[in-house]
């Protein structure tokens, strides 16, 4: 029987990224509700239980709770953050507001290491996230570690096999975090490890297989890695049924519609339908500006488009979308998570109430770089799998404010020069994405000794390794001086040029 680690959620935005680490070490894992009750996880047998943070207080009426059969079952148990708040409240120990909170990098100081940090050194870099604090202890447990600001760190009973660390060893900003993780998985729960890519595979494969049965299925598809991958493994689930249906919105960057063709009839060929939808998602979007109303609007013409290619083929109940984790937790809200809405994906929050399809969505639980792995494993060649992640609203959402073909013309001009530049200067291989925004103001210039009204463009460019956080690429300036020269002097309409230099979070990838 597989090995299998359950997270429970309490709506921290890095839930998934536990689920990623583990999964990395080789153990499998799933996402669980909260709510999930002992007598449900028992069916599950789970090695151990890692209980994730959260954005509320353990102190606040109402806050996520926990069955607390869990914690007598005998299961190691690792509390992340508010999850090692809970197993302090529940257990008997006391939570209070912190006087100084405690955001960003910290030091922490290991004073009892137990099987939790062994081999991981006397003193950590750790990333901190938390306003409250562990003022007393449960009966039994010790401090691990502590901080200058944090008295209780973390802590342990190694009896119950219960461990609380109050930072987040998921995130890359805690570098010894996966050695934490590691010692959890198999010096405690005794894990044997053994999950990889070719099995998650297999199990998909036979997801897609249950779930469709003998009808037909189209996918849609936009040419980026998630749907590519999305497409190869129904193709491979079901060759003869799966229907391939690129739309050319008309909010693709430059040649994007033709390159799609060329891929998926050259390199890695599929059964492609295409359909030219530009004229209607314009009109659709005529006259809007707020973001979410944006992301809405695509979503619901992207789905007519759909049913009436479905009605084409005939014998279609299902639509497979390339919809990944980081698509679902940022748009949480839309079906009653406690996470924060940060952005309603097109493909989550924005779809329609009556979508006229039941969803398939193979990848929902992985992150960008394992479906590449995936990718990899299916055999997708690497042109595809390189692709940098692009929205699914297109440049709708890096048009801030209204969505009009004249300023799709500049944004898309702009950033074909920014691309080509950045594919000539290829010495910083760690980008994760890069494009332009054209933003909603216009500011004086001066061209040829005469005075100028126009557009202003910003530059974003990212590096990250899951898109969950990321930071500004140090681009060299004079890179950034090259794309900025050729943008104002070949692009009509644009006489400034700013660069994004802001970190996720506070700010997200995209504008909108």
């Amino acid at each position: 029987m597989q090995e299998t680690i359950s997270v429970l959620d309490f709506g921290s935005q890095y839930t998934q990224l536990i689920a990623r680490r583990v999964r990395q070490l080789g153990v499998y894992c799933e996402l669980l509700p909260h709510s999930v009750s002992w007598d449900e996880l028992c069916r599950l047998s789970p090695k151990a239980i890692i209980l994730s943070g959260g954005p509320g207080s353990v102190t606040e009426v109402g806050s996520p709770a926990l069955d607390p059969r869990i914690l007598e079952s005998g299961v190691p148990v690792l509390g992340i953050c508010y999850g090692m708040q809970l197993l302090a409240q529940i257990l008997g120990g006391a939570v209070e507001k912190s006087p100084k909170r405690e955001y960003g990098p910290a030091v922490l100081t290991v004073e009892a290491p137990g099987r939790l940090f062994a081999g991981c050194g006397s003193a950590l870099d750790v990333w901190m996230s938390h306003g409250d604090r562990v003022r007393t202890l449960p009966v039994g447990f010790k401090i691990s570690a502590r901080t200058d600001n944090c008295a209780v760190a973390a802590m342990s009973n190694e009896d119950m096999k219960i461990y609380g660390v109050q930072f987040h060893p998921e995130v890359v900003h805690t570098p010894k975090g996966g050695e934490l993780l590691w010692n959890f998985l198999f010096r405690i729960a005794q894990c044997t490890g053994g999950w990889s890519t070719r099995r998650f595979i297999e199990d998909a494969v036979d997801r897609i297989r249950r779930q469709v049965g003998d009808s037909r299925i189209i996918c849609a598809l936009s040419g980026g890695v998630d749907s590519a991958v999305t497409a190869a493994l129904l193709t491979r689930a079901m060759p003869d049924r799966t229907f391939c249906v690129f739309v050319d919105n008309g909010l693709l960057r430059h040649e994007e519609p033709e390159r799609v063709r060329k891929l998926f009839s050259d390199l890695y060929p599929l059964h492609l339908r295409c359909v030219d939808a530009g004229r209607r998602f314009l009109d659709a979007l005529r006259g809007i500006t707020d973001p979410e109303l944006k992301r809405k609007v695509v979503g619901k013409v992207f789905i007519d488009v759909f049913r009436e290619e479905a009605d084409r083929i005939g014998n279609i109940r299902f639509l497979a979308q390339g919809t990944l984790y980081p698509d679902v937790i940022e748009s949480r809200s839309a079906f009653g998570g406690p996470s924060a809405t940060i952005k309603s994906h097109h493909n989550v929050g924005g779809l329609p109430d009556n979508l006229g399809f039941e969803l398939v969505e193979p990848l929902r639980e992985l992150f960008k770089d394992e479906v590449r792995q995936v990718g990899r494993e299916i055999g997708l060649p690497e042109e595809i799998l390189q692709r940098q992640p692009f929205p699914g609203p297109g440049l709708a959402v890096r048009i801030v404010g209204e969505v009009t073909e004249e300023r799709l013309r500049v944004l898309r001009e702009a950033d074909a020069r920014l691309q080509k530049e950045l594919q000539t200067h290829s010495d910083f291989p760690e980008i994760w994405q890069s494009f332009a925004v054209l933003l909603p103001v216009k500011t004086v210039g001066v061209m040829g000794d005469e005075r100028t009204y126009a557009n202003v463009v910003a530059l974003r460019i990212v590096t990250s390794t899951d898109g969950m956080t990321c930071d500004w690429a140090r681009v060299p300036y004079k890179v950034l001086a090259r794309i900025s020269s050729r943008i104002i002097n070949e692009v009509p309409g644009v006489n400034r040029v700013v660069y994004d230099v802001s970190p996720k979070p506070p700010s997200t990838i995209e504008w909108e």
